[in-house]
């Protein structure tokens, strides 16, 4: 029976959301649940607006439609939580 207990428990992810001010929210999330649900989450607990903000992992921005399955996250992997830059010129 404690197989099964493991097996349950590795659906699911410990994931770190971490804004630039250093600010951390922890979140458990399912390896197979869309990253939306996180997003609005962090959202309403950080009070900021999700136009505002792009969430990264190793540096490439998460999409609403992600997973952590598709991204290959393991528990304790860190979210970044970004200002996105407005404007600007080449």
């Amino acid at each position: 029976m404690a197989d099964q207990n493991v097996n349950a428990n590795s659906e699911y992810l410990n994931l770190k959301v971490k804004s630039q001010e250093g600010e951390e929210i922890f979140f458990k999330i399912k390896k197979t649940t869309q990253f939306k649900k996180l997003m609005d989450a962090y959202c309403q607990r950080a009070q900021v607006n999700a136009h505002n903000v792009r969430f990264l992992f190793d540096g490439d921005r998460i999409l609403e439609s992600h997973t952590p399955a598709d991204l290959k996250m393991e528990s304790g992997d860190e979210i970044d939580v970004v200002v996105e830059q407005v404007g600007g010129s080449f």
